[in-house]
């Protein structure tokens, strides 16, 4: 998809936008009478009295209040195995095997954002505050007359095929593989797609994402806030029926509304989507010796309550150059107290010779030991130690110290690889 939307650079930053001039008020938040005869309202995503630095919430000015609309019912006619769920994961037993799946087929009947959402696994529940889910989009119809919201937790998205158009309530996003867009716990939109699309959504229960710290890298170095883009406001005078679909304590609701959602005319504040092009990371990489351990490719972290152990880092491997003597350039092999669902967006993995497809997942859960398959160490041991460049790739990892559970729909998929543990299994004794 190609389209001139306008963007508000910056993570994290206090930001107003206004589609209409004059709709934003100047010097108080919520005069008696907001210009142009637009409604006040505040949507919240943190405790009120939460630290300043952790308080996010945006003032929004409307053409009709949020509350304006019938009750929720469950929502009707969505019965597939795959369905979009949430915690407790625990409809079957977790194994500890290494899982890897191929691409979910995108299907043949027209299927929209909402409807083509599959759960692969999580961990915990969304009152808990704490754990995930990750879901699978296969789509090739856009939202008409239909919204969602997520009550549960805030929506990493991760194109993998065919772009996608979001239009949130503060404006719209272009998000294409090799980007990502992320939607705000309880922020409404639609997805409009442009022929076949799929791609990963991560569910955050838990704290919202922030950029990791960067301790002795000092202030340069993986994304920087600059490369972030929020949208300006764009909004959607609707009238006649439509459905709001809500996604509430794992359950999806719909309403009926007589208005579009999307009317926010002007807004600020810092409780805002944004997208971010991967290409914009500055990977730091070893130029000595030994693989640097993932966390130097983490773009977003979701801290937990212990210093430094993530309920969710977002994690890349682009392309980058290795540079390093005397050192076995993929991950080593290793077991890990921090669990990883890995996904591919295009190109190969560097550790994973076959197998491993652009639209496939792998679990890989705690203290399971993992690493480069046989033909993948072999290439490694014998190749000549110059500078490589690692090209035309892009893998992703979200890593958490919660066990990733898969569901019952994901184990019993037919794209479940049969046997993924024989890529392990021809290695030989070198022993002397």
């Amino acid at each position: 998809m190609a389209m001139q939307l306008k963007y508000q650079h910056g993570f994290g930053n206090s930001f107003a936008s206004e589609a209409v001039r004059g709709a934003l008020p100047v010097g108080q938040n919520s005069p008696q009478h907001a210009p142009r005869g637009l409604y006040t309202e505040v949507l919240s995503g943190s405790a009120f009295t939460a630290p300043r630095a952790e308080n996010l919430s945006t003032w929004l000015y409307k053409l009709r209040p949020s509350a304006m609309h019938g009750p929720y019912a469950p929502l009707a006619g969505r019965k597939t195995a795959g369905a979009l769920r949430s915690g407790p994961f625990n409809e079957v037993k977790t194994p500890p095997n290494r899982l890897r799946w191929d691409p979910l087929p995108i299907p043949a009947r027209p299927t929209d954002f909402i409807d083509g959402l599959a759960t692969i696994a999580g961990s915990g529940e969304p009152d808990s505050h704490a754990g995930l889910a990750v879901h699978v989009y296969c789509a090739n119809r856009s939202m008409t007359g239909r919204y969602f919201h997520n009550a549960d937790g805030e929506m990493m998205i991760v194109p993998q095929q065919g772009g996608l158009l979001v239009f949130s309530e503060l404006g719209k996003l272009e998000a294409n593989p090799g980007e990502i867009a992320v939607l705000p716990r309880g922020m409404k939109f639609k997805v409009m797609v442009n022929g076949p699309s799929r791609g990963y959504v991560c569910e955050n229960y838990g704290a919202p994402f922030r950029l990791p710290e960067l301790g002795p890298i000092g202030s340069q170095g993986l994304a920087q806030k600059r490369d972030f883009l929020a949208p300006a406001a764009a909004f959607e005078d609707r009238s006649g029926k439509c459905q709001v679909v809500a996604k509430f304590f794992g359950k999806l609701w719909a309403a009926e509304y007589r208005h579009s959602p999307l009317d926010v005319v002007a807004w600020h504040g810092n409780y805002v989507p944004y997208k971010y092009d991967l290409a914009r990371f500055m990977a730091m990489n070893t130029v000595s010796f030994d693989h640097p351990d993932p966390s130097i490719f983490t773009v977003l972290t979701s801290p937990s309550g212990g210093p430094g152990v993530a309920n969710c880092d977002f994690v890349i491997f682009p392309p980058r150059w290795m540079v390093a003597e005397h050192s076995f350039r993929p991950p080593w092999f290793h077991r890990n107290v921090m669990s990883e669902l890995m996904g591919l967006v295009h190109g190969e993995y560097d550790a994973k010779a076959e197998g491993f497809l652009p639209g496939g997942i792998s679990i890989h859960n705690c203290l399971q030991g993992h690493g480069p398959d046989v033909a993948s160490f072999d290439r490694a041991s014998t190749a000549e130690l110059k500078p490589h460049k690692i090209d035309d790739t892009l893998a992703f990892m979200w890593e958490s110290r919660y066990v990733f559970r898969p569901t019952r729909f994901a184990l019993a998929a037919p794209q479940l690889q049969k046997g993924y543990e024989s890529v392990w299994g021809g290695f030989k004794k070198r022993y002397k």
